[in-house]
């Protein structure tokens, strides 16, 4: 058995204490399984990227951004790789999050329930499914 990667678990940690309110407050709903008792952990390594949120057992991976992110060629670079290497992707926007909380966390439960497997793109989600997920 490997040991841990001490430079990445340190990485994960930084991330985490940067995280930005929308996190925060999306945190505060996923931690300790209290969405439908599914698992999250935050800043999860995949590969080379650190995921914002990821539930390990259904595979996705849920990232939250902001406007910096949004013309940035690197999320499509990113999530190609997630979806590789079997992750469903779904993404977010900060004021979303703040404003409409319960709409986010119910789509979530519905990627997680498999209520939802088709491509999204719209203004407030991204979702994109992994191969092999029913669609």
């Amino acid at each position: 058995m490997r040991g841990a990667n001490e430079r990445r678990t340190q990485r994960a940690r930084d991330l985490r204490q940067g995280d930005n309110d929308a996190e925060s407050i999306l945190w505060s709903e996923l931690r300790d399984r209290r969405l439908n008792g599914f698992k999250f952990v935050r800043q999860y390594p995949i590969g080379a990227y650190f995921a914002d949120f990821a539930c390990r057992d259904a595979r996705l991976v849920i990232e939250v951004d902001g406007s910096q992110d949004a013309a940035s060629g690197k999320d499509s670079v990113r999530d190609r790789y997630m979806l590789l290497n079997g992750w469903s992707v779904a993404r977010f926007w900060n004021t979303h999050i703040f404003h409409d909380r319960a709409s986010v966390l119910e789509t979530i439960v519905a990627i997680l329930d498999r209520r939802l497997t088709a491509e999204v793109r719209g203004v407030d989600l991204t979702f994109i499914p992994a191969g092999g997920r029913d669609g």
